[in-house]
């Protein structure tokens, strides 16, 4: 059989035990925070029909689709997000109790430009509230995204929001009255952090034909500093000739009285050049960064979503969401040095003396197991240093001894392979220091 060479595609990556750690803990700790919120797991095909996607995320969001025909000529992709999906769930399941409230960790798939911390494939971690048209529904949404942030120990980290209908308020203001352009704009307003100011300007110059006097108006609202109500209301009287601005300003206003109230509006800030590129977006919306690392770009993001639902659905169904990019986060942190690998998924390694000692040695390791200490087992026997050597690469810093006098006395030696020092300890009490390892 012919060589094959091992590869994988461009903008794909493989977690290996010691990082494929840490991320499933980071998923463990995000999943119960979710759950605190009252919130639910639901889990989609990661194939649909491609009719459920394509024309739901616009057309550059339709152009990262991975879609196929399979082998029964039926046209599908793979998910682009988990907020689509969720929306046909919603469409199929008339009986669900409202408000519906889900979250759903999962790998989706976009055919874009791999960058620094961005991939082909990547986990999402969504949390949704379907069903609640009130700024209330934003506001807990919010919440718990910090508080996902906060169960990971994000070190410094800032959630900027906004409201759609402000930006089309500004755009009301700055002449584009096109529903088409208007999406154009936007569009471009979204590559801010990535492409700069004055490349997005050229870039609205040239597809809607603003001058430039329209334009310096445009990035000098987008750029107006709002720190706090009072700077909303002044907004407001620039944005008095429009309706729908004002219902921003009035919506983004509310909700920032209530994450105040609630103690949370030190970590969120009103930043009016959000604008999230997705065209299901109708009023507010948020991207959160680390703070000083703002180039790794957004690692948790969503808004208010009312209309998708709708087609789906054939009847108004609120919604409105949030998502963490955890494989960009636990990339950023892994980068600054946060996130330490961890190779032994066991709480300590169990050396073995004798291959005859195998079965006892198992059957000792079983009663350690019952007490929640992670033990893997040597499978050879040798000489003990190779055996302490192999427990080090492994990544274990503890490892367990039993000879012939401990196997008596019903006792283990357990090694710290880090400072040296050793104990023996009664396994009869392993409930009483079973803590020691697993805390």
């Amino acid at each position: 059989m012919a060589r094959v060479e091992p590869r994988i595609l461009k903008g794909f990556r493989d977690y290996l035990p010691e990082l494929e750690g840490p991320r499933q803990a980071m998923l463990e700790r995000v999943k119960t925070a979710f759950e605190r919120f009252g919130y639910g797991p639901l889990q989609t095909p990661a194939l649909e029909y491609s009719e459920i996607l394509v024309g739901k995320y616009g057309d550059e969001g339709d152009k990262l689709l991975y879609r196929f025909m399979d082998n029964g000529e039926r046209d599908v992709a793979l998910r682009y997000d988990l907020t689509v999906p969720l929306a046909r769930v919603v469409g199929q399941y008339g009986d669900l109790v409202m408000p519906f409230r889900r979250y759903q960790i999962a790998p989706v798939w976009r055919a874009e430009k791999p960058a620094r911390g961005r991939f082909r494939e990547f986990m999402q971690c969504d949390a949704d509230l379907v069903g609640e048209p009130s700024v209330r529904a934003d506001a807990e949404i919010m919440m718990v995204g910090l508080a996902v942030l906060g169960a990971l120990a994000v070190p410094s980290y800032e959630m900027r929001v906004n409201d759609r209908r402000i930006l089309d308020g500004v755009l009301d203001l700055v002449g584009v009255p096109d529903a088409g352009q208007r999406v154009v704009v936007l569009r471009a307003v979204d590559k801010l952090p990535k492409v700069g100011a004055e490349a997005v300007k050229k870039e609205i110059a040239e597809a809607v034909g603003l001058d430039d006097a329209a334009i310096d108006r445009l990035f000098a609202l987008l750029f107006r500093k709002i720190a706090g109500p009072g700077d909303l209301g002044a907004l407001g009287d620039e944005l008095a000739g429009s309706e729908v601005g004002l219902a921003g300003v009035r919506g983004l206003t509310e909700l920032l009285t209530i994450l105040e109230g609630a103690g949370e509006g030190a970590r969120v800030a009103v930043d009016l050049t959000i604008a999230r590129g997705l065209d299901y977006y109708t009023s507010t919306i948020y991207e959160t960064f680390l703070v000083g690392h703002e180039g790794y770009g957004s690692v948790m993001s969503g808004g208010r979503y009312d209309g998708l639902m709708d087609m789906f659905s054939g009847r108004p169904t609120p919604a409105v969401g949030i998502s963490l990019g955890v494989d960009r986060l636990l990339a950023a942190l892994t980068e600054l040095g946060l996130v330490a690998s961890r190779k032994a998924s066991a709480h300590a390694f169990f050396c073995l003396f004798s291959e005859a000692d195998y079965a006892h040695v198992c059957q000792v390791a079983n009663r350690l197991r019952a007490h929640g200490i992670g033990v893997e087992v040597a499978l050879g026997g040798g000489k003990l240093g190779k055996q302490l050597q192999l427990a080090t690469r492994k990544g274990h810093r503890f490892v367990f001894l039993q000879g012939g006098d401990e196997r008596a006395a019903d006792t283990v030696v357990l090694k710290d392979l880090a400072s040296g020092a050793q104990e023996t300890l009664a396994l009869a009490e392993a409930a009483s220091w079973a803590g020691r390892l697993t805390g």
